[in-house]
C-alpha cells in the first residue's frame, strides 16, 4: 500500500468557526481557497473522520476565550488519538495571546493571527497557497440564501471594556466597487439577503473617502438583481448618520430592522465605557429613529456590572429598558480584559455573583417586553423567508427577525406539501399569517404559494 505523504494526509479539513459573524466571512474566505485547491470541506457540524482541523477563535471576553482553548485542547485530545493528523489555530486568539499559546501548547501544528497576511499565510501552510484571484469569493456555511457581507476591519473607537482594537487594528474598510462585486458574486449563487456587518457599520467609508458611505454602500447594494432584503447590525449611535435614516425610510430593500449596541443608559456609566454618548442623545436617536422610520425594530445590546454602575445606575438602566421597549435585547456582564482601558484604569468592583443577578433580572425584564411584542403581532400578515424545516414546521423569519440571534416564526407545513414541494420553499419568500406567539417565537400558517 502508497504511504500517504503530508499533502495526502492534509486534503481533508474542518474548520471549526468560533466567536461572531465576522469570524464567519473569515472562514469563508479560507474555505473557497482550500476548495479551489481541490480539498475536501467537512461539514463543522459532521463527525466523520478528517485529517486537519482548522479553529478560527474568538478572544472578545473570558468566556470566549475559554470557549476557544477548550475547542483547541479538544482538536490536541483527538490528534493524540490518532483521529487527527493535524491542528491549526488562527483569528482572534491566536493574534492576542499567539506568543503565550506557542509555549502552552505545542501540540498545535501551526499558529496565525487574525489578518488578511496571516489567512494567505495559513493557506500555504494546509498546501493551498492563496489565488488572489478569489479573494472577493466564499464558500457558504451559512443557509445559500443569506450570507453576511462584511464591509471593514477593526475599529478606531477607544470603549473602555472593548479589546477588539488591540486585537483587529484600526478601522479599514473595504473599496464599494469589492463589496458590490462579492455581493453580486452571492446573489448569483442564489443569496437572497445579505446582512452587513462590521465592528462599526456607521463608521463604513471614513478612511477610503473622507465621510461616512453607508447609506450610499446600501443604496448600491439594493441595487443588485436578487437581493431583497439587507439587514444591517453593528451600527455605532454616536453621530448616527442623517441619510442612513432617510435610505432606510426610503428603500424597500433594506429591513426595517437595525442592530445598535447602546451598552448602557447611565451618563455616568457611559463616560466610564468612553461611548461619547449621552442618555438624552440616546433617547433623542430611538425616538428619531422610530419617527423617521415607522415600524423599525431595534436590536440592542447591554453590559451590566460595568466599573461605575452601581445599584442606581442598574435601576437607571431597567428604567430605560422598560420605557424604550426594545424589541430585540441581548446583554452580557461585564468582563475585564487585559491591555484595556477598563482594565487598567478602573477596578472591577461589582462580584460575579451580583453581575449574574443584574443579567437575569434585565433578561426578565427583556422576555415580557419581548412577550409583549410578539403578542401584538398575531392576526397580522408577514412576508417570511424559510430557513429550514424541523419537526413538520417550515422555520421562517421576517424581516423583523435576524438570523441566529433572535426568535423564528415557526410555520406547520400544510398537508399537501411534501417531498419535493417542502424543499422547494427553502430559501423562498411567501407569506404567512402570525397566528399564536411565545416570549421569543411565533406561529403561522401559508397564505400563499412558493414564488420568488
Amino acid at each position: 500500500m502508497r504511504r500517504r505523504n503530508r499533502t495526502d494526509r492534509m486534503r481533508s479539513v474542518k474548520i471549526i468557526t468560533l466567536g461572531c459573524s465576522k469570524n464567519r466571512v473569515d472562514s469563508e474566505h479560507l474555505m473557497r481557497q482550500l476548495q479551489a485547491a481541490s480539498f475536501e470541506i467537512v461539514p463543522e457540524d459532521g463527525d466523520r473522520p478528517v485529517d486537519t482541523v482548522v479553529l478560527n477563535t474568538c478572544a472578545f471576553i473570558q468566556d470566549a476565550k475559554e470557549e476557544s482553548i477548550a475547542a483547541i485542547f479538544d482538536a490536541i485530545d483527538r490528534k493524540n488519538r490518532g483521529e487527527v493528523s493535524h491542528v491549526y489555530v488562527f483569528g482572534c486568539l491566536s493574534q492576542r495571546y499567539g506568543a503565550e499559546l506557542r509555549g502552552m501548547i505545542p501540540e498545535v501544528d501551526g499558529f496565525f493571527g487574525a489578518s488578511g497576511a496571516d489567512l494567505v499565510s495559513l493557506a500555504g501552510a494546509l498546501g493551498a497557497g492563496y489565488d488572489k484571484s478569489l479573494s472577493l469569493q466564499r464558500m457558504l456555511t451559512t443557509p445559500s440564501h443569506y450570507a453576511y457581507l462584511k464591509i471593514s476591519e477593526g475599529c478606531d473607537r477607544k470603549c473602555a471594556y472593548c479589546a477588539i482594537p488591540g486585537i483587529r487594528g484600526r478601522h479599514v474598510s473595504v473599496p464599494m466597487e469589492d463589496l458590490v462585486e462579492e455581493a453580486r458574486m452571492l446573489a448569483a449563487k442564489g443569496v437572497r439577503e445579505l446582512i452587513v456587518i462590521a465592528q462599526d457599520t456607521t463608521y463604513y467609508g471614513i478612511d477610503l473617502y473622507g465621510k461616512r458611505m453607508i447609506a450610499p454602500l446600501l443604496h448600491r447594494l439594493s441595487g443588485i438583481d436578487g437581493i431583497e432584503w439587507i439587514r444591517l447590525h453593528y451600527s455605532y449611535p454616536n453621530s448616527f448618520p442623517e441619510d442612513l435614516i432617510d435610505e432606510m425610510a426610503s428603500n424597500p430593500k433594506i429591513c426595517k430592522y437595525l442592530d445598535i449596541p447602546l451598552q448602557h443608559s447611565s451618563d455616568k456609566v457611559l463616560e466610564k465605557m468612553r461611548r461619547n454618548i449621552t442618555c438624552d442623545e440616546t433617547v433623542a436617536l430611538i425616538g428619531k429613529l422610530r419617527e423617521r422610520i415607522p415600524g423599525i425594530v431595534l436590536r440592542t445590546t447591554l453590559i451590566v456590572g460595568h466599573p461605575g454602575e452601581g445599584k442606581r445606575e442598574f435601576a437607571g438602566l431597567l428604567d430605560f429598558v422598560g420605557n424604550m421597549r426594545f424589541e430585540r435585547l441581548g446583554a452580557f456582564a461585564y468582563s475585564e480584559e487585559e491591555g484595556t482601558y477598563g482594565a487598567e484604569n478602573y477596578k472591577d468592583t461589582v462580584s460575579r455573583k451580583e453581575k449574574q443577578r443584574r443579567l437575569d433580572e434585565l433578561m426578565s425584564l427583556q422576555r415580557e417586553i419581548s412577550a409583549a411584542f410578539n403578542a401584538s403581532r398575531v392576526g397580522t400578515v408577514v412576508k417570511v423567508i424559510a430557513d429550514s424545516v424541523s419537526d413538520g414546521y417550515y422555520i421562517c423569519r421576517s424581516m423583523y427577525e435576524s438570523p441566529e440571534v433572535d426568535g423564528e416564526i415557526l410555520v406547520k407545513i400544510p398537508e399537501n406539501e411534501s417531498g419535493g414541494a417542502v424543499c422547494e420553499r427553502i430559501g423562498r419568500f411567501f407569506e404567512v399569517k402570525i397566528f399564536r406567539a411565545d416570549d421569543y417565537d411565533l406561529y403561522a400558517q401559508v397564505l400563499d404559494q412558493v414564488r420568488e
